[in-house]
């Protein structure tokens, strides 16, 4: 490895001459009295923006507002009261109707599924229970090498923007005679 050789008089003199010309983009800050504490000034104003030859300095612009929130999804919040969850924790709710979506491809499992919540809520019905098949395995593929669980990886997209978004009152898992991890429960609101 070697070592820098330094600048030779005449470079230090030209390195010199050019630094003179630049202008710091922060001022240097003054070094803090050691014997007395300095009482701290009220706000410091900004310095004003220096004009480089010729050129109007960039105006100034304000930190953009943060981002608005993101709306919380109705399938999020709690819709549900303590009763219909232990309910369906215990398994004492009986769906009032099945859609399963075996054997689909994404698009006619989509339509299915808007289509079957519409038909539901015009009939009254408060529970659904959906077969959709089991979550997506780690990795995407199943033992076999297989993409599996992409209707399961869009279900709660689909169920947030479908027009009956409003209506769904929760979606919780369903008991093990219902299908356990390849089913969910959707509970819609009272009318």
């Amino acid at each position: 490895m070697r070592t820098p050789r330094g600048l030779s008089p005449e470079e230090a003199e030209l390195w010199r001459r050019v630094a003179q010309t630049v202008t710091p983009l922060h001022p240097p800050r003054a070094a803090p009295a050691a014997a007395a504490p300095a009482p701290e000034p009220a706000a410091p104003a900004a310095p004003p923006p220096k004009r480089v030859k010729g050129r109007a300095p960039p105006p100034r612009v304000a930190a953009p507002a943060p981002p608005p929130p993101a709306p919380t999804r109705p399938l999020t919040r709690h819709g549900l009261d303590s009763s219909w969850d232990r309910k369906l924790a215990r398994g004492g709710v009986e769906p009032d109707v099945t859609i399963d979506l075996h054997g689909m491809n994404l698009d006619q499992a989509h339509a299915r599924l808007v289509g079957g919540i519409g038909q539901a809520l015009a009939m009254g019905y408060r529970v659904i229970l959906l077969i959709a098949g089991k979550p997506r395995p780690h990795g995407d593929h199943d033992l076999r090498g297989e993409r599996r669980g992409a209707i399961r990886a869009k279900l709660l997209d689909w169920l947030a923007h479908s027009p009956h978004a409003g209506s769904i009152a929760a979606v919780r898992p369903a008991q093990p005679r219902h299908g356990g991890a390849g089913a969910v429960y959707i509970v819609l609101r009272r009318r």
